[in-house]
């Protein structure tokens, strides 16, 4: 066997050789002949679809199918080829560009089909006679250059198709941005902005007029898919919201049409973005008449907003007041009537030229037999009696496209065959070597047009803003009012004159598309659940955050110090909380105080009056004006609690109040021993008073008070009262406050001021039964009661005290306290030194013991 597999392998062997030498190279299909054509020294081709349709023809796949029979004549493409012709002309004219070298061409027909775009770019670059060549089939392109073609799906497949073969390729209308990719389509070139300019101008224009909330159509091929894409993410970027984005074509069935229907009218968006080329658009136009689909605002791109073949079938004004970007409007000397002298047709094809004749004028040959046309073509007729799409000069812009890319191909011919006064050599250039230098090729008009290719081969984007206006002509007047500049900072591309444009329905308001309306300054947008983002509740800023502009995400929190007004779009500085002087309930305690302070200076005035009488002298005189001079501190040291604290009143109110009280509980507790002492000084044999005398008494006062003095110094060395901003009780205000700086220090001098007056309380208790004579203890008894309950409920009461209410609650304690001190010791006898003189003798005193 393996004898038999190597004798196979050999003959395999002998017959690829054979085969790779074989020098005949045969067109295997039927030829592609061009509808216009003309022979030259170096050919260009061109790709237009002179027919929007084709007849569908079923397939039984069981023989070859028939040729394409193409319906539907378009106009629209005649006035490119009649541009292209043009160009052709005029530098064959020409005695300074490629002189000595004359240009023919290749125009072939695409009628609409991808798959015909790709086969007769074929027949271009290989030729189309049905013939067997002598040599090896790789040779050079038949055709310098293809000018084509008009969509960009077409050239998306005609471009992929030579790209590996570096013949160039220049579309005049093609804007989809995926014929960027030089990776792709290495050898496309066009004279046209891309759609990656035209996708964010939209987004741009939608943005400046407020429109948040929009919906969208597009045409479903290789330019609407791409374009719309590129205007979503951008869209998305600057805060736009698609309700839908629906595509569309031309050969939709009609549930499919239905469903678009539907959407567009259960939506509530008032502004539609459309990306569609004008046949689809005018399929469209028929079923919204049909829908009543009208009063929406129509954004639009190139593909349509310029045409009058569009605005002259709006007959129900739905796409009124559109708005969109047009390719710049130019001048192309001669050319205008050039295009409408359509017989220079005829001499690039017959066939095609009296097609377009009979349907131009709907006449028809008298050696035809058509029942359906009853006026005979005389050959005579005038092209300017008639008003129809191909008399229509509105896509300047685009004829004028076509004529930059004929003539960026001659300028790099004319470089690369060295023409001056006459070109070197007629020889057609290597393509790659064309390619190469047509990228770089940068020349003027005759008009004074700039001509050159960015990077990726393509023109510099700049866009009209096209207003449709009412107008008293067939159709809706195309106004320019604004302009669109991609080469120019972010900032300054998009100039619009808003005061003059006319909206949808004759409006002259801008219409409101949004899904929520604007958050005011002081809220926060918040998105609804499953929504997208434009559609959103707007939620209050909460107490001290606020926002100070429209449609804020958050809200802002206000420095410490400061905290939101009502309105909750400002900060405002806290209000500031202490016992002011001003308030009534400050004043009342200053009141309070000095009228503390006066009873006690009356009372002394008294005693000091009435010193030699029995109850004077019996209540120990001296004890009980320094009593008095201790309770008038007191009453006048509540006054330092009041008004705002600075550093030097909290060091004062403390040490202040716990100083004065000290003394004046000593004081009480000096008279309460002297009253034992004096109990103990009756008793036969007891000496006790000598112990006790007024030296005693007078240091007993001085060792308890400099006692406090000292827990004083020590509190105010280490760490002393300071005024304090307390931002934590209240959120909305500053309470300004005196924090005691060492709590050890503040608890220490109301703990010393408490065991002096429960020890008081004490002895005061265990006197008060001692004989009349000595029934002061009673009254000492009863003011320490008071004390001691007083400083009890203070405790509690000071803690859970807001604000000023602390410092109230305080020296509500420091009065009780003082006026319990000064009636219940002092009252009675007042009473009866004013009231009673009669008993305050000493017979009565001595009779009452």
């Amino acid at each position: 066997m393996e004898p038999f597999f190597a004798l196979m392998h050999v003959l395999m062997t002998i017959i690829t050789i054979t085969r790779a030498n074989e020098t005949a190279c045969t067109l295997r299909a039927e030829p592609a002949y061009p509808p216009l054509w003309k022979d030259g020294d170096i050919i260009l081709g061109g790709v237009f679809s002179f027919h929007s349709s084709w007849e569908v023809k079923p397939m039984t796949y069981s023989v070859t199918p028939p040729p394409l029979k193409c319906i539907s004549l378009n106009f629209r493409d005649f006035q490119y080829a009649q541009s292209m012709l043009f160009a052709i002309e005029e530098i064959n004219n020409s005695s300074t560009l490629l002189p000595g070298v004359r240009l023919g061409y290749r125009i072939y027909d695409t009628c609409g089909s991808m798959a015909m775009a790709v086969r007769v770019t074929m027949a271009l670059a290989n030729g189309y006679e049905n013939t067997t060549t002598e040599g090896p089939c790789t040779k050079q392109a038949y055709v310098q250059a293809i000018l084509g073609d008009t969509t960009s799906s077409a050239c998306m497949a005609m471009a992929k198709t030579i790209g590996p073969f570096n013949l160039p390729m220049i579309s005049h209308y093609a804007t989809c941005e995926c014929l960027s990719d030089k990776t792709k389509y290495p050898s496309f070139l066009r004279t046209i902005a891309s759609d990656h300019y035209q996708s964010r101008a939209l987004a741009e224009l939608v943005r400046h007029f407020g429109w948040t909330w929009v919906g969208a159509i597009r045409t479903d091929d290789d330019y609407g898919n791409n374009g719309m894409a590129t205007f979503t993410k951008v869209a998305e970027q600057m805060g736009i919201c698609l309700e839908y984005s629906l595509p569309f074509f031309r050969t939709y069935p009609e549930e499919k049409v239905m469903r678009i229907i539907e959407q567009i009218k259960s939506s509530t968006s008032r502004v539609i973005v459309g990306f569609l080329v004008h046949w689809d658009l005018e399929v469209l136009l028929h079923k919204f008449v049909e829908h009543n689909i009208t009063g929406y605002q129509w954004v639009g791109t190139e593909g349509w907003i310029s045409d009058s073949v569009i605005a002259s079938m709006d007959k129900h004004h739905i796409l009124q007041g559109a708005i969109g970007l047009a390719i710049p409007k130019t001048h192309v000397t001669g050319l205008n009537e050039f295009i409408l002298n359509i017989k220079p047709l005829k001499y690039s094809g017959t066939a095609i030229f009296t097609e377009l004749w009979k349907e131009l004028f709907q006449c028809q040959y008298s050696t035809e037999n058509d029942s359906t046309s009853t006026t005979t073509c005389t050959g005579n007729e005038e092209l300017s009696q008639m008003q129809n799409t191909f008399t229509d000069m509105s896509l300047m812009p685009i004829f004028s496209n076509v004529y930059k890319g004929v003539y960026a191909v001659a300028h790099t011919l004319h470089d690369l065959l060295g023409c001056k006064e006459k070109c070197a050599t007629i020889k057609q250039p290597d393509p790659s070597t064309f390619l190469k230098h047509l990228r770089r090729v940068h020349f003027n008009t005759k008009d004074g047009e700039e001509v050159y290719f960015d990077e990726n081969g393509e023109a510099v984007a700049k866009y009209e803003i096209i207003n449709w206006q009412p107008s008293k002509k067939q159709h809706d007047e195309f106004v320019t009012l604004g302009l669109y500049d991609a080469s120019l900072p972010v900032k300054d591309r998009l100039a619009v004159n808003k005061a003059s444009i006319v909206w949808a329905n004759n409006k002259t308001k801008v219409p409101v598309s949004v899904c929520s309306e604007s958050c005011p300054p002081g809220t926060r947008k918040a998105v609804k659940k499953g929504k997208p983002i434009c559609c959103y509740d707007c939620i209050p800023c909460t107490a001290g955050e606020i926002t100070n502009m429209t449609d804020s995400i958050t809200c802002l929190q206000c420095s410490q110090d400061f905290w939101s007004n009502q309105q909750k779009d400002g900060c405002v500085e806290k209000e500031t909380e202490f016992l002011s002087y001003k308030e009534i309930m400050g004043t009342l305690l200053m009141t309070i105080s000095i009228i503390g302070a006066f009873i006690t200076m009356l009372t002394a005035f008294i005693f000091f009056r009435y010193k030699n009488t029995p109850i004077v002298k019996a209540n120990n005189s001296e004890l009980s004006f320094l009593l008095l001079f201790s309770l008038m501190l007191c009453f006048l040291c509540s006054l330092t609690f009041i008004g705002q604290p600075s550093e030097w009143s909290c060091m004062l109110r403390h040490t202040a109040f716990g100083i004065t009280f000290v003394l004046c509980i000593s004081c009480v507790l000096g008279k309460t021993i002297v009253v034992l002492m004096a109990f103990r000084s009756t008793i036969p044999g007891s000496n006790v008073m000598k112990w006790f005398g007024p030296p005693q008494q007078r240091l007993t006062v001085l060792g308890f008070t400099l006692i406090q003095v000292l827990i004083c110094v020590v509190w105010l060395t280490i760490s002393p009262p300071f005024p304090f901003k307390n931002l934590n009780y209240f959120k909305e205000k500053i309470i300004l406050e005196c924090d005691v700086g060492s709590p050890i220090g503040f608890w220490a001098v109301l703990g010393y001021i408490g065991f002096l007056a429960l020890l008081c309380f004490i002895l005061a208790f265990l006197a008060r039964k001692l004989p009349d004579k000595f029934n002061e203890a009673k009254f000492i008894t009863f003011s320490m009661l008071i004390f001691c309950v007083v400083w009890i409920a203070f405790i509690p009461a000071y803690v859970s005290s807001p604000g000023k209410f602390t410092v109230a609650v305080e020296i509500f304690a420091i009065l009780a306290s003082s006026f319990g001190l000064l009636f219940c010791i002092f009252l009675p006898k007042c009473y009866m030194i004013l009231f009673k003189p009669e008993k305050n003798s000493k017979k009565y005193m001595m009779s009452k013991t």
